[in-house]
């Protein structure tokens, strides 16, 4: 039997994805615990898993942070990068080290399973030497100078583009500076050398034995390859319980009624203002010829509904998408990974309007491959909704795109991929390891 400590910043688009690996862990019979914020504590009782509770550290989560930091909502591009460094994801790493170095003392982990946002990893690793899996939840950033840098940039096409990534590379290193050396202190006080500020993206890739990047190469950018460590794993997509939910009767009745279906999702996090995008969708979209269901995560549901009773809107706290995205022939979303995923893995097309926590390097991806439309905006205008929905929705290249990509989610077994490289003796060479790549051969290919 493996100890397995999860650990994973307290945001549901870093938390969600690994849940069904650690479901699948304990399922094997290993023990399996998980160090979170105390707003995970119910998620973890709910799946079965012991919940290591926050002790030091602050949790500053989606549903937090624009009370504990009223002036980020101003912030943006550069700015909001760096704050979102040092305030979120470095200023916590001493704590989070020292929670889980006392953990340890009654749990003694043989590995930790962490996404890529958890930086306090590398001290871990380097003090506490367990074996680390890192399970990338969103875009592979940050590899040998590929792909692209933030800001939402497209692999280079002209001479043009090199000088703008060159410039935008320079820019991020200034941006991360502060943050960097903010977390070279913590990393001077436990006795480790500094990084360097280009490195610091890598960190929890480099102390990684395995970094398992949720998704297939299909979306991601052209690479000249990627280290032995990475391997794409398909979508990993949150732990469902086996019994199959119903949509709720009067969505199903409308599902009869209207022969084309557009979901909205604002999203988890930033869901808070529907004026960025439900009410701009609605507006668009009301009284036409589509079902729209919109998913509001619980917030401002009974204003919508006021607002918009016409009979081709619903407006729901929550529907099981991967029942709803069946029937559904287009996605407006503000660009959240997962939900992309889930979307792609149901040959849905999309329409992505998001700039911020990293948003605008989805959607460019989903613009690069023709996957969907980047409306390149938080706030669109319902006429910009409009047209992007009437231009996919005429034009079956998105829906052929995007059933291709469907088509190579399709050959992987994410959870059966990570089980057989955690389980091998040796990484490289088990026969278990080279069983399961022969049976997913575009994961034999990005490695």
């Amino acid at each position: 039997m493996t100890k397995f400590l999860f650990a994973t910043m307290p945001f549901d688009g870093h938390f969600n994805p690994l849940t069904s690996i650690a479901v699948n862990l304990k399922a094997q019979g290993d023990d399996v615990r998980w160090y979170a914020g105390p707003s995970y504590a119910s998620k973890l009782s709910d799946l079965g898993i012991p919940h290591v509770p926050f002790q030091r550290a602050r949790e500053v989560s989606g549903e937090n942070i624009a009370d504990l930091f009223p002036a980020r909502a101003g912030l943006k591009g550069p700015k909001l990068l760096s704050f979102d460094l040092e305030q979120v994801f470095v200023a916590n790493v001493e704590h989070h080290y020292h929670d889980i170095l006392e953990a340890r003392e009654t749990f003694p982990f043989d590995a930790l399973v962490c996404d890529p946002g958890f930086y306090a990893a590398h001290l871990i690793s380097a003090k506490l030497n367990p074996r680390v899996y890192t399970v990338g939840v969103g875009p592979l950033v940050g590899l040998s100078g590929e792909p692209p840098p933030f800001f939402g940039l497209k692999p280079v096409r002209t001479i043009v583009d090199k000088l703008v990534h060159r410039v935008a590379r320079a820019l991020l290193n200034s941006t991360m500076k502060q943050g960097v050396k903010t977390y070279n202190r913590v990393l001077a006080m436990e006795g480790l050398p500094p990084v360097a500020v280009g490195d610091f993206f890598e960190l929890t890739r480099r102390c990684a034995t395995y970094y398992f990047q949720s998704g297939v190469p299909g979306f991601d950018y052209p690479r000249r390859g990627l280290p032995a460590n990475v391997r794409f794993v398909g979508p990993l997509l949150p732990y469902k319980a086996g019994m199959r939910r119903q949509l709720p009767v009067e969505l199903d009745e409308k599902l009869q009624r209207y022969r084309s279906v557009i979901v909205v999702s604002q999203g988890t996090v930033d869901n808070g203002d529907p004026e960025k995008l439900f009410v701009p969708a609605l507006e668009a979209l009301k009284g036409g010829s589509h079902l729209v269901v919109a998913t509001t995560g619980g917030k401002n549901t009974a204003d919508l509904r006021s607002r918009y009773p016409e009979d081709n809107v619903l407006v729901e706290d929550f529907v099981d998408f991967d029942l709803l995205f069946e029937h559904t022939d287009l996605f407006i979303c503000n660009g959240g990974y997962g939900s992309i995923l889930l979307a792609l893995s149901h040959g849905v097309p999309v329409v992505s309007a998001g700039v911020r926590e990293g948003k605008t390097d989805i959607n460019a991806r989903i613009d690069y491959f023709g996957f969907g439309i980047d409306l390149k905006t938080e706030r669109p205008t319902p006429a910009k909704v409009a047209k992007g929905v009437t231009r996919i929705l005429a034009d079956k290249r998105f829906s052929q795109k995007v059933a291709s990509v469907r088509a190579e989610f399709e050959t992987y077994r994410p959870l059966d991929l990570i089980d057989a490289f955690i389980s091998a003796d040796d990484p490289i060479t088990s026969s278990r390891v080279i069983s399961a790549e022969r049976d997913q051969p575009r994961a034999a290919a990005a490695g």
